[in-house]
């Protein structure tokens, strides 16, 4: 008869034991249930920040009129900025400056642009244009 109660005692630990682990497979699922959506959530400001970064990289600069013509308002910058990024006036500009043998003055500058720098405070905007450029390297 011991062994009849032992072998009773044991089938009721192992019942026990099969619905504590029934218990822990149950939670378990649940977790790796929960783990593809915080997967997710934490993606998705990633998601967003590439999404935000794609738009802007396709976004092309608009342009205004000055004085009857299209101008960009802020030029397009790029990681290697060459010739082609810049506004026309621009290149014309940094063409002069390459061509000149030394230190360019804004009046021979505006000159050769076909400009009236004769005038006081006409090179000023000319000079901003030069020192944009000469802080673009």
């Amino acid at each position: 008869m011991q062994e009849l109660e032992r072998i009773t005692a044991r089938r009721s630990e192992l019942d026990t034991l099969a619905e504590e682990l029934a218990e822990q497979l149950a939670e378990v699922q649940a977790e790796r249930e929960e783990l593809p959506i915080a997967e997710r959530v934490l993606n998705r400001p990633a998601e967003q920040d590439r999404a935000a970064a794609e738009a802007a990289a396709t976004v092309t600069p608009t342009p205004a009129r000055v004085a009857g013509r299209a101008v960009l308002l802020v030029p397009h910058r790029s990681e290697n900025p060459d010739n082609a990024a810049l506004p026309a006036d621009y290149r014309k500009i940094l063409a002069i400056v390459r061509a000149a043998d030394g230190p360019v003055r804004v009046r021979a500058v505006g000159e050769e642009l076909g400009l009236q720098v004769t005038v006081r405070g006409k090179p000023e905007p000319l000079r901003a244009k030069m020192t944009k450029l000469a802080d673009r390297g």
